[in-house]
């Protein structure tokens, strides 16, 4: 189509079109050749247009948020949580990563980012999971974890529960209207509690569990220990609670108890004390068994090492020809899932012939296996046996000689 009224300023020809075969229409002179409207595209407003209107396709993520994704993915198969917490952690990962905060940091950082992120849904959804096992996870120091954790959680606006809101209400045991026998001072109760925790995470006994029943259990403890006198001892854990204004759970009885089998453990390894230790007098032996646990630890072992199977397995009440009897009754510290399995239920099957072919049991497989005092009796008794075998042949040399 012609322009009317218009003229080549090359050669002054009125014989000009729209040339429309580009994506911007310009006017051609046919006669020469000439772009008339060669200023129209450039004084053109444009304006800002952002980049995906530029585009024709959608915007994807990137390499590196997808391969987040799929570590955060992988976190949540490895510490076998639901699919809430699976879907919920993704979502907090796809937030952080496009939240500005997060935009140019390390990938050191931003796969930190995926851990805290599992972390938190978590807790939100109370599944016991600590900064520990997830800086294991990550193989990351957990003081870098729990700084990004406590980034992500302001700066995504997260209120995340506080998991030892025992210690913070116990910590306060000034504050309220107690005697004065039965106030403490805050920071000596967080360092024993703390303290208390670790020697439970030693000896599996955070191990699957809730974290909120432990620092009560390990609250408690610190507080009857720092000053183990006749009020503190005859206080229940039920009064502890009630005065410390925080609800008392069921399975921080249970986990009291088995705190005090742990220290009358590795009380009884103590030299200069003397008589039996009881869950009843071990409190005041608390300060001196935290002192020295890691020395206390290795000797309880070694002791545990060199006692007979047969007195092993009847200190804890397991029949060694039970063939349900597992493992962790013959160690000193286990998993409680390995101390107290579920039962399952047995199926039934027709007896088959043997061919040699069938599995072999752990039980069975552990029951041959020696332990440190019988492989020490073992090489005892090969020595001897050789001392036994070279004498011999001597005695008869001298015999044929006389």
């Amino acid at each position: 189509m012609s322009a009317a009224g218009m003229t080549c300023p090359g050669c002054g020809s009125t014989n000009i079109v729209d040339d429309d075969l580009y994506s911007q229409a310009q006017l051609v002179c046919v006669d020469c050749g000439s772009v008339v409207s060669e200023g129209v595209l450039a004084n053109d407003p444009v304006g800002d247009v952002s980049f995906s209107r530029t585009t024709a396709v959608a915007k994807k993520p990137c390499a590196n948020q997808i391969k987040g994704l799929q570590r955060v993915k992988a976190i949540c198969r490895i510490l076998m949580v639901n699919s809430e917490i699976e879907a919920l952690s993704q979502t907090y990962y796809k937030m952080a990563y496009e939240h500005k905060a997060f935009l140019k940091v390390s990938l050191q950082k931003k796969d930190i980012l995926t851990g805290c992120c599992v972390l938190v849904s978590c807790r939100l959804l109370n599944w016991p999971i600590t900064i520990g096992t997830i800086s294991c996870l990550l193989d990351a120091d957990p003081m870098v974890v729990g700084a990004v954790y406590q980034e992500m959680v302001k700066n995504l606006s997260i209120e995340a529960p506080i998991v030892n809101e025992v210690l913070v209400s116990a910590s306060n045991f000034k504050t309220f209207d107690v005697p004065e026998e039965l106030a403490e001072n805050s920071r000596d109760l967080t360092k024993r509690a703390v303290a208390l925790v670790e020697l439970a995470a030693d000896s599996w006994i955070v191990t699957g569990r809730k974290p909120i029943p432990i620092m009560m259990a390990a609250t408690y403890l610190a507080w009857q220990s720092l000053k183990p006198n006749k009020h503190r001892l005859k206080f229940s854990l039920d009064k502890f609670c009630q005065i410390a204004k925080v609800k008392k759970l069921k399975p921080a009885m249970k986990r009291v108890a088995e705190i005090k089998e742990v220290l009358c453990k590795l009380g009884k390894e103590i030299p200069w004390v003397g008589g039996a230790m009881t869950p009843n007098n071990v409190i005041q032996q608390v300060e001196c068994i935290l002192q020295h646990r890691y020395a206390l630890l290795r000797r309880a072992m070694r002791t545990h090492e060199d006692t007979p199977v047969t007195s092993v397995v009847k200190q804890n009440g397991s029949n060694s020809q039970d063939p349900s009897g597992n493992w962790g009754k013959r160690v000193l510290f286990a998993p409680p899932c390995v101390i107290h399995p579920k039962k399952r239920r047995v199926e039934q099957c027709e007896h088959k012939d043997v061919t040699g072919d069938e599995e072999i049991s752990d039980s069975e497989i552990d029951s041959y296996i020696r332990t440190p005092r019988e492989a020490r009796d073992f090489s005892q008794t090969q020595e001897l046996k050789n001392e036994a075998d070279t004498e011999v042949p001597k005695t008869a040399v001298t015999l044929v000689a006389t």
